[in-house]
């Protein structure tokens, strides 16, 4: 039995947040208004969370990503992430980050068994990345990026959230690092995703980002691989790395989308667009069979939508915090 849901997606990639608690308060993320964070108790503990991995993986799931809120502020998620890399028939396990505590931890993650990391990067100047996340901290996550080329993991990529009228003057200079270093440029087109200190003006979509950032150069197409998200991926002629665009809204990727999140109350979300969850908290600690739970796996397959019904005209937001459902 495969997770293979209405439309003929084959699902093979689960994305885990771990805690909806963050570092960083940043502006697309946290709502003006500050919100309650679950419990200890509301939240899957580590045996929970590999418990539903190993069914997951025993119905198709070879791709893992764990996020948060910011995964790394959990007490005992380097333990954690060492047994989930000994999990067999996981081939593909990474690890999406804001950055804060990679310097001082790249060692144990690297011995967890991780190779690839995401960092969130919205800036490279570290006034505005004062601005968009609340706190002084961009020396110190520019480190924590450094030390991770330098240890070798790879591929380092950097996500960049476009923002109009705050960070749309980077473009190129966060495109242009891709030519000296081996880092993932992405740029995320920016999803209305519950509350958040962010206005309802014009979005900065990809179309508009490539045509600025080619002005470095050709856009030499890339061709995607087996384990590849969503990305349109690029390279610049000579550049050691890549850039690529997520277009979220402009050109959505509905069609091809291999993933369900698990957040961390403990709800499958068969998409990150769209409200519609399927509990397995409750029943998993009901007691109930591993056989039971994977029917909540197929539950929430059989309800992932055609297709998300957000534009980059329309107003409608997704009621879930971003925080707490896992980027």
């Amino acid at each position: 039995m495969k997770l293979i849901d209405p439309c003929n997606r084959h699902l093979n990639y689960l994305r885990i947040s771990i805690t909806d608690r963050c570092n960083l308060k940043c502006l697309y993320c946290v709502p003006r208004d500050q919100i309650a964070r679950l419990s200890h108790k509301d939240i899957l503990t580590y045996e929970e969370i590999l418990r539903l991995v190993k069914i997951g993986v025993k119905l198709g799931i070879t791709k893992l990503r764990v996020t948060g809120g910011e995964p790394l502020v959990r007490k005992g998620v380097y333990g954690f992430l060492s047994e989930l890399s000994r999990i067999d028939g996981l081939a593909d396990l990474s690890l999406t980050t804001n950055g804060v505590s990679l310097k001082d931890n790249l060692t144990r993650i690297k011995s967890a068994g991780i190779k690839r990391i995401n960092i969130s990067l919205d800036t490279l100047k570290r006034n505005k990345f004062h601005k968009i996340t609340g706190l002084d901290l961009f020396d110190q996550v520019w480190r924590g990026i450094e030390m991770a080329r330098d240890m070798g993991f790879h591929p380092i990529k950097l996500n960049i959230v476009a923002l109009n009228g705050i960070n749309d003057d980077e473009l190129k200079d966060m495109a242009r690092l891709s030519f000296d270093n081996p880092f993932y440029i992405r740029f995320i087109e920016y999803m209305p995703i519950g509350d958040s200190q962010m206005g309802n003006g014009p979005l900065l979509l990809a179309p508009e980002i490539k045509k600025r950032i080619s002005e470095l150069g050709q856009l030499i197409p890339v061709r995607n691989s087996i384990n590849d998200g969503p990305a349109q991926r690029y390279r610049f002629a000579g550049a050691r790395g890549e850039v690529g665009f997520i277009h979220a809204l402009s050109h959505h990727f509905c069609d091809r989308c291999n993933r369900l999140r698990l957040t961390a109350s403990g709800k499958l979300r068969p998409c990150l667009l769209s409200d519609h969850h399927e509990d397995i908290k409750g029943p998993l600690r009901e007691g109930r069979t591993d056989d039971e739970l994977a029917e909540i796996f197929f539950k929430a397959v059989r309800h992932k939508p055609s297709d998300h019904n957000l534009a980059a005209g329309n107003p409608l937001r997704v009621c879930g915090q971003m925080h707490a459902i896992g980027g």
